[in-house]
């Protein structure tokens, strides 16, 4: 049977992808239908001092108070 498929509720979301940036890229590559997402560059967020990934994608990533990851 195919794995084509995949039902939405099967579908790993953000705020579950391990807390280290290659999980974090693996999980962005996955969605990114296979084409590779990198890290572009990391700044601090001078009102959180959370590290803020800038990523290939176009988007921003942080991890909150629980190392969970969040779109900023």
């Amino acid at each position: 049977m195919s794995q084509a498929f995949v039902r939405e509720n099967d579908a790993m979301m953000l705020q579950d992808v391990p807390p280290s940036l290659a999980a974090l890229k693996i999980y962005l590559t996955n969605e990114n239908n296979g084409i590779r997402v990198y890290e572009k560059k990391r700044v601090s967020d001078p009102r959180t001092k959370r590290d803020v990934h800038v990523m290939s994608n176009g988007m921003s990533y942080s991890k909150d108070e629980n190392s969970k990851w969040y779109l900023v």
